[in-house]
């Protein structure tokens, strides 16, 4: 709620087995609330979690002040967030698409929902519009984003030479900081929710000289709604192309458990759960108690325990990530025209050259390289790849 810029008056929980259909909460509960807001002048009663159309517009009747749901307060923050053409339209696609199922019934009143916490940014201008002209409006944006998807996809072609590499974890565990850490990236960093809108992408060279293309990505949340992930699915899709995930977890948070479930939950979601994946524990510098850390470190199976900020435990992570991709390499053996020196020189960067042999017209090098190397140089192998 702070992230938003709101100011929390008050609090209420209710534990109830089965959701109210009409409410969510029960109907004492509801007075309960109406009252509460009533007598601490509440703007707006925020719950934490997805509410119906119609269960939405029944808690407003009956309290009396604007009711949002988690969803429309993510969509808030995103809204804040987004600086890149494809992050503002990723913003208002989700924004129209939770929308729009809550046209009915709220006609005219929809003039007050123009403003303030849950109602802000690029989708704002579009809440007294038509359920056809919103339609039409959810139509065009989906193909400016396959649009701005096609670009994306020939700049990646130029840069598949690579290794890529995804930071992932939860919201605010911080991501953007070891992308400063490890590239010098200068990506600004606040200790907020979802600071992080926009994928950055960054080149960093390993310890065997292997070039990384390390990029950070949003942050992930508990009870992420589905359709956020459709609307984000071009940002996520970087998480999609990596070939080695960085899972970055708050090792001072107290539950950090919980919240690297949660990011396991998204990447099932994604169908990327079985990509390599590096857990690392993160702000250990504000931690004090070697047990606690040894412990935290059992619970989570990693043995990378770091702080971005400070730089402790940076060269045990790349060679981490150094080992892994130095097992993905294949052994290639390549025959090249003298001309094509290009080519050589590409092997030599981001391969390992086991042996040479000049001839009168040609080079024979055999190597240990990227597989998407191996492939985009197939003319030139002898006999092909195979694994190391």
């Amino acid at each position: 709620m702070e992230t938003a810029g709101g100011k929390v008056v008050g609090r209420v929980i209710q534990t109830r087995k089965i959701k109210d259909s009409a409410f969510y909460i029960g109907k004492g509960k509801v007075q309960q609330i109406a009252n509460l807001s009533q007598e601490l002048e509440g703007e707006v009663v925020i719950f934490d979690d997805e509410l119906t159309p119609s269960q939405q517009r029944n808690l407003e009747e009956k309290i009396g002040t604007k009711v949002i749901d988690r969803t429309q307060l993510i969509l808030d923050i995103f809204a804040q967030r987004a600086r890149s053409r494809m992050g503002k339209i990723q913003v208002e696609l989700a924004q129209l698409t939770y929308l729009l199922p809550r046209l009915k019934g709220k006609g005219i009143l929809l003039s007050r929902l123009g403003g303030g916490i849950g109602t802000r940014g690029p989708g704002e201008t579009k809440l007294e519009v038509d359920r056809r002209r919103i339609t039409s409006r959810i139509v065009t944006l989906k193909n400016k984003l396959r649009q701005l998807e096609k670009q994306r996809q020939v700049l990646k072609k130029k840069r598949r030479f690579y290794w890529v590499a995804s930071l992932i974890g939860y919201t605010n565990v911080g991501k953007s900081t070891l992308l400063n850490s490890l590239t010098s990236a200068n990506v600004k960093v606040d200790d907020k929710l979802f600071a992080t809108l926009d994928p950055t992408t960054r080149k960093i060279i390993l310890p065997n000289n292997q070039i990384l293309l390390l990029t950070d990505t949003v942050g992930f949340i508990n009870k992420l709604p589905h359709h956020l992930i459709a609307a984000f699915h071009a940002t996520l899709k970087e998480i999609e192309d990596a070939d080695l995930l960085i899972n970055v977890l708050d090792a001072s948070h107290p539950k950090f458990e919980e919240q690297n479930r949660a990011t396991y939950s998204v990447l099932k979601e994604l169908g990327v759960e079985h990509k390599p994946v590096i857990n690392v524990l993160n702000k250990i510098d504000l931690i004090f108690n070697g047990y606690y850390l040894s412990r935290v470190q059992r619970a989570i199976d990693s043995g990378i325990a770091i702080s971005a900020l400070t730089r402790q435990g940076i060269d045990k992570l790349l060679d981490r990530i150094t080992q892994i991709l130095e097992k993905k390499r294949i052994y290639t053996e390549f025959t090249f025209p003298y001309q094509k020196s290009d080519l050589i020189s590409l092997v030599y960067e981001q391969g390992k050259v086991l042996d040479k042999k000049y001839l009168k017209d040609k080079i024979v090098v055999k190597a240990k390289v990227n597989p998407i190397i191996a492939k985009k140089l197939i003319d030139y192998t002898n006999g092909g790849s195979k694994p190391c």
